[in-house]
């Protein structure tokens, strides 16, 4: 047993304190985080166009790390009691069980970057690049770049999904239909605050709440995965600061969280701390320090071709 997973066991093993037992910070977290999308939304008018834009995408992606956590940890909490809690879909696009489904698949470790099996790849196969147009090919090539992914990926991301759920329709598949109809029902409680509450147009909603949420998603999301002989060096660590630390609720540390996804956002960063030699020998020391410094090297440049080395 090598000693990072020594170290999980015992770790595991320790008797949880009483804020574990009962998930006190994320319950005062979700709190916090429905205040103040309330909050903001109610003063929309008041607040300049760039802190809304800033705030809105922090906020909502706040929540998105809330619905992950949700999927993972929160384990003494009742499903139900834990879905509800996250339930409420702010960032509107994107229905609670799909995800919890979708992303679920991603953790089988093994097929992590595969084109077909690992949901969240960003690579493609070979057969599959054969067949792209150059249109096609170009915006994937750029989608390889930060720039390129923080602005144009999240309308790739909407683009993707509904070509899949219209793909599923159109071959006589409607298991997801259910899904989105209770999705529509939770979403009318969030766009009628927003709309008659608040009076905060849809369009403004969209473009200060949700995009720039899907856009601090895709900057955590850029660069956690890479391609190796080896599941455990496919998984990066970006240490980062307190600000995206909260944000990503500590996913940044994502070598951690695939070795042990139960563990709470909020042990993350003591445990990585305490053995940040043996985590970062267990994933091929594939590290940044920050987002800084991947912006730097992969703003306008790709950070790997698109076309997957291996499947």
């Amino acid at each position: 047993m090598t000693t990072l997973a020594r170290t999980l066991s015992s770790n595991a093993a320790a008797a949880p304190r009483w804020w574990r037992r009962c998930e006190a910070p994320t319950w005062v977290l979700a709190i916090f985080v429905y205040l103040a999308w309330a909050a903001l939304v109610l003063a929309h008018a008041a607040v300049p166009g760039v802190l809304l834009f800033v705030l809105g995408g922090c906020i909502g992606q706040l929540h998105a790390s809330l619905q992950h956590e949700a999927i993972h940890a929160m384990r003494r909490i009742p499903k139900l009691v834990r879905w509800a809690l996250v339930w409420p879909p702010l960032n509107l696009w994107l229905p609670y069980p799909l995800y919890h489904r979708s992303h679920s698949a991603h953790h089988v470790n093994f097929h992590l970057t595969h084109p077909q099996k690992d949901s969240e790849s960003v690579y493609h196969s070979a057969a599959a690049w054969d067949g792209y147009g150059p249109v096609q090919r170009a915006v994937i090539a750029a989608n390889q770049t930060l720039a390129f992914r923080l602005i144009g990926g999240p309308c790739l991301c909407l683009g993707n999904m509904l070509r899949a759920e219209l793909g599923r329709l159109a071959a006589g598949d409607f298991s997801h239909v259910g899904i989105w109809l209770v999705h529509a029902l939770s979403a009318a409680p969030v766009l009628w605050y927003v709309t008659r509450v608040s009076g905060m147009g849809l369009g403004e909603y969209l473009l200060c709440f949700v995009y720039p949420g899907m856009m601090l998603g895709a900057l955590r999301s850029f660069t956690e995965h890479r391609w190796d002989d080896s599941p455990h060096e496919r998984v990066a660590i970006v240490e980062s600061n307190a600000v995206f630390g909260l944000l990503f609720l500590n996913n940044n540390l994502h070598h951690v969280h695939h070795r042990c996804p139960t563990m709470p956002w909020y042990e993350m960063p003591g445990y990585f701390h305490r053995n940040r030699r043996a985590v970062l020998e267990a994933n091929g020391n594939f590290y940044y320090s920050g987002y800084g410094q991947i912006a730097r090297r992969y703003l306008w440049r790709p950070i790997f071709r698109p076309v997957h080395p291996h499947w």
